[in-house]
């Protein structure tokens, strides 16, 4: 049944690693740059949106238990 003395060919760990590296598709600078900005304004958009809730809650808060 499960016999693993039998292991064939088995490539080691690294070689996998190495051959899927291989594989990948790095964006060029031109289309890195577009989405780190995109990240870096979304960031910053839902930020400022999570401040103003913030504020919000808070001011709401305030206001029941004074």
């Amino acid at each position: 049944m499960g016999d693993s003395s039998n292991t064939g060919n088995k490539p080691s760990f690294f070689e996998g690693v190495k051959t899927e590296f291989k594989k990948i598709t790095w964006p060029d600078k031109k289309i890195l740059t577009k989405k780190t900005i995109a990240v870096l304004v979304v960031s910053v958009v839902l930020g400022v949106i999570i401040t103003i809730l913030d504020f919000i809650v808070q001011y709401g808060v305030n206001f029941l238990t004074m």
